[in-house]
């Protein structure tokens, strides 16, 4: 991965038994970039592990481990995603909802217990709302309003407009993969009809102008790994073997696209005071590109290349 200029990976789901392995690899120094975890949806009878976490900053800062991925929905492809109303091309259906809402509060309940960030699978707009409503109600009586805790929705795509601005009034970070957008442009309008798509599909704009945070990603191996065509997609709202353009008025900045790939997720991890920016004091983790991507023009993004990847201050990559 550092030839892609990956330094730091946000694993969204791995076993117990997995974690393990991890653990093992980072105090023996083989982790070539830092892994920080989510550990995947345990079962009820799984909860008491969680006690275990956090773990934080393992095998000299290769290491962390302080959250729990779980799922409420599916994907909107395959009508999957759970819709507050029908989808338009298949009007008997509202999608799904693929975990019950009353086991997801109850990993909530145990991300409190534990001190560990909730993060949920939610893809519609209904499932959506949900996560957001089970947040509110873990976070109770939280002086901050719940955004101290840092805990995520993974994807976030489809929202009604009601429930962008709880976002930011929860604390609740928007951890959105931007090549999706581009990638389900295609087939977008014709699940949701073009009011719904317009008003809510991976709403960007809307979601910052509203004061959220966001963080960005490629949700590999769903998508190829690689940060750049991400980053297009996120100023661009383009598609780059069509130029197909998806509702380019909730696109990025340059400098958002950035952040969002930076800054924006070491603060999603509770990691921006040792990452996501070149500032003296934080770790040397430092990606040289061939290409200045907040000026050039926008297709270049596409064919900017890896020059360096420096982990720790130690190459790790090198053209």
């Amino acid at each position: 991965m550092p030839v892609q200029g990956i330094t730091s990976f946000q694993d969204a789901g791995s076993s117990f038994w997995e974690i393990g392995q991890y653990r093992n690899m980072a105090a023996s120094g083989q982790l070539g970039l830092r892994l920080w975890v989510m550990i995947s949806q345990p079962g009820q009878s799984e909860l008491p592990k969680l006690a275990a976490f956090p773990q934080i900053g393992l095998g000299n800062g290769y290491l962390t481990v302080r959250a729990v991925k779980a799922y409420l929905d599916g994907a909107l492809g395959s009508y999957g995603a759970w819709l507050l109303a029908p989808y338009a091309d298949k009007p008997d259906s509202y999608g799904q909802n693929t975990t019950p809402v009353e086991s997801i509060a109850a990993v909530a309940a145990a991300c409190r217990q534990y001190g560990l960030q909730c993060c949920v699978h939610a893809i519609g707009d209904r499932g959506n709302r949900e996560v957001l409503n089970i947040f509110e109600a873990a976070a109770g009586k939280e002086k901050s309003g719940g955004a101290g805790l840092r805990w995520r929705i993974e994807h976030a795509q489809h929202l009604d407009p009601q429930d962008i601005p709880r976002f930011a009034q929860l604390g609740v970070i928007a951890s959105m993969q931007a090549i999706h957008c581009t990638s389900d442009a295609p087939f977008v309008e014709k699940r949701l009809g073009a009011a719904r798509a317009r008003a809510g599909a991976y709403a960007w704009r809307s979601l910052l102008d509203s004061g959220a945070h966001l963080a960005n990603g490629t949700d590999a191996p769903v998508e190829e790994v690689d940060p750049l065509p991400c980053i297009y997609a996120a100023v661009t709202r383009k598609r780059a073997d069509s130029g197909l353009v998806f509702f380019p008025e909730q696109k990025m900045t340059r400098e958002e696209g950035l952040l969002s790939y930076t800054l924006w997720n070491a603060y999603a991890a509770f990691e921006e005071q040792e990452k996501g920016s070149i500032t003296p004091g934080k770790l040397a983790d430092i990606v040289v590109l061939s290409t200045d991507l907040l000026h050039c023009p926008p297709e270049d993004i596409l064919n900017a290349q890896v020059l360096k990847t420096i982990v720790g201050g130690r190459i790790r990559y090198s053209r």
